[in-house]
């Protein structure tokens, strides 16, 4: 199983290691509340939805405090943006009823929530000058690479900490990687480790923006610094093998010819052309078309981040139940996410939107579901339509799971997509 030994990565992280030392719940760390509260006061923005366009407009000014060259910016080490932060659900009853899912479990869709604002406030600690209040920089999500988990069930009962640094910079983005751990009898256990990317632009967000260069410090913080050049590299290497600009490779193609001749109708053959046509589902399957499930969302003012623009962490939080609702459906069984990765944020979504939301199974294997989950926002205005993410979640069922099967070419590549998804998460764990 997937779970048998946690996924803190191969190189033993600088994190792990300040961890091991203090165990119980540390007083005097910041809570979720106040790492947004303190994104709220390093951005100028407003608490109110009304004001909020004047707090925007005031931003404009800071244009003059932005490099020029990332040169001019002071180098940074790893350790100057390390956070650790505490969500209380031990310790601090009241807080647990937004955490509890229907299994008395933690909601997942709430911890993407809360990695997603901890990316943000690690990179703007990675960037501050003392001299400024507010920062110049607008910082957003651009990409979750993975987050691995190593543990089935959050328990909604014991305090979490979450930890993380800058682990790799380039000239306007920067690798965040993060920790999650829990709390039993008096020591910290790791949940998952997740790998976010954020993009500095400017104040206004509409420009990329340089941001402070990173030194490693030690042969291990120059391991992990290279583990991050080739996280991008293999994120390249991905994004250009694409299905949709690529064929498919031998052994893919074999794949899906293998798979249309299974779904041929034995009764058939010898009837000339007919055999094409008739396609017969093997047993224990399901066709690929009738393994999705749709969702709406109104977005509301509630749910924007700091910048006016609907927060990412609500974006994930949503695409995962959907997904998580779209396995349950199809596995007929409680399923539990194993991996989450390649999550690109193509474009921003604006208050206001409508967002249509669609979960499709694209592979299984045994127990396991690859789900994708497509977004996009419907202008009701002009009529049209807008990618804003793909997702990919990777799911265990409690129980073995029916085989999906593709019927047309356009499914097969889905098809193929969802196993090559599937197959980087499990060479990761």
């Amino acid at each position: 199983s997937a779970y048998r030994l946690c996924i803190m990565r191969k190189l033993p992280s600088i994190l792990a290691r300040t961890l091991t030392s203090g165990t119980s719940a540390s007083p005097g760390l910041p809570d979720m509340s106040e790492v947004r509260s303190k994104l709220r006061d390093i951005v100028g923005a407003s608490t109110n939805w009304r004001d909020h366009v004047q707090a925007m407009q005031e931003r404009k000014a800071l244009h003059t405090l932005l490099a020029k060259r990332q040169e001019d910016l002071p180098p940074r080490r790893m350790k100057d943006s390390y956070l650790e932060v505490i969500l209380p659900l031990g310790s601090q009853p009241e807080i647990r009823e937004k955490y509890l899912n229907v299994h008395n479990s933690v909601r997942f869709g709430r911890i993407l929530e809360d990695l997603d604002s901890l990316g943000v406030l690690i990179c703007y600690t990675h960037t501050k000058q003392e001299m400024q209040q507010r920062s110049p920089l607008s910082i957003v999500t651009a990409l979750v690479d993975k987050i691995n988990l190593c543990q089935k069930i959050i328990h909604p009962d014991c305090d979490i900490k979450f930890t993380g640094n800058v682990s790799w910079v380039g000239k306007t983005s920067m690798e965040v990687r993060m920790h999650m751990l829990q709390q039993h009898d008096g020591d910290y256990s790791p949940v998952l480790d997740a790998t976010f990317v954020m993009v500095a632009r400017d104040p206004e967000n509409k420009r990329p923006a340089f941001v402070n260069p990173l030194i490693p410090e030690s042969p291990e913080e120059e391991e992990i610094f290279k583990q991050g050049e080739l996280n991008k590299l293999k994120r390249i290497e991905f994004s250009t093998a694409s299905l949709l600009k690529m064929a498919p490779t031998a052994e893919e193609r074999n794949i899906v010819h293998d798979i249309f001749l299974n779904t041929l109708d034995p009764r058939q053959e010898g009837v000339g052309t007919v055999s094409f046509r008739s396609r017969k589902l093997p047993p224990n399957s399901v066709w690929i078309e009738d393994a999705k499930l749709k969702g709406l969302e109104i977005c509301h003012p509630e749910e924007r981040n700091i910048f006016n623009r609907i927060f990412g962490g609500f974006l994930m939080r949503k695409a995962f139940e959907l997904g998580w609702a779209t396995a349950c459906s199809y596995g007929s069984s409680r399923p539990f996410i194993v991996s989450v990765d390649d999550i690109m944020f193509q474009k921003p979504v604006e208050v206001g939107s409508l967002l249509l939301l669609s979960g499709q199974v694209c592979y299984t294997e045994k127990n396991y579901i690859q789900i994708r989950v497509h977004s996009e926002v419907y202008n009701a205005n002009t009529k049209e339509h807008h990618t804003t993410n793909i997702f990919h979640f990777t799911f265990i069922s409690e129980n073995e799971v029916p085989q999906v099967v593709p019927k047309t070419y356009g499914e097969s590549m889905l098809y193929l997509d969802g196993k090559r998804h599937f197959t980087a998460v499990m060479k990761e764990i």
